[in-house]
């Protein structure tokens, strides 16, 4: 199973993508989706779409992750970062790719065993869990593969349940 885990943002979308071969869980890549600051909204949503249609086009993942929305004090800002996921979740289905959505307390729970973990915590865990020598930077890729790693573990629970 190959999982694409999405932290979104209009300026910075984080991705990571894992392999789970028996239970193993493998790094492939993470990064940043990233678009102009200058940019108008719709040609920043534009390249997002674009940019995740090239990432889905080069790691063809059978699963998809995206962390759902928070809603900080910044109503503008989230009203944004709703659009990109919006778009994030239109190219993931346009392309046949299901889709599960986790809340940041949800992935942190996942990952760390405690739903209000630090930053700090959360990148030293996913370090550990994907076997890295040196956290995922930016931040945001990291997140990323945090909901990706996430889903693995929901996926793993579902199929030990249905045995």
């Amino acid at each position: 199973m190959r999982i694409l885990g999405l932290d979104p943002g209009t300026a910075t979308t984080g991705y990571g993508v894992i392999d789970v071969v028996d239970g193993d869980v493998h790094l492939v890549d993470f990064g940043v989706i990233e678009t102009p600051a200058g940019d108008a909204p719709e040609t920043r949503l534009l390249s997002i779409y674009r940019q995740l249609n090239d990432l889905l086009t080069r790691h063809q993942p059978t699963r998809a992750a995206v962390e759902q929305l928070f809603f900080g004090r910044n109503i503008t800002t989230a009203i944004a970062v709703g659009q990109a996921r919006g778009v994030l979740l239109l190219a993931l289905a346009e392309a046949g790719i299901p889709i599960s959505e986790y809340s940041p307390p949800k992935v942190k729970e996942a990952i760390t065993g405690y739903g209000k973990a630090e930053k700090a915590q959360m990148q030293l865990m996913v370090r550990h869990l994907l076997n890295l020598e040196e956290s995922p930077h930016p931040d945001d890729a990291a997140d990323a593969l945090a909901v990706a790693l996430t889903h693995a573990r929901y996926v793993a629970f579902e199929e030990a349940i249905e045995k």
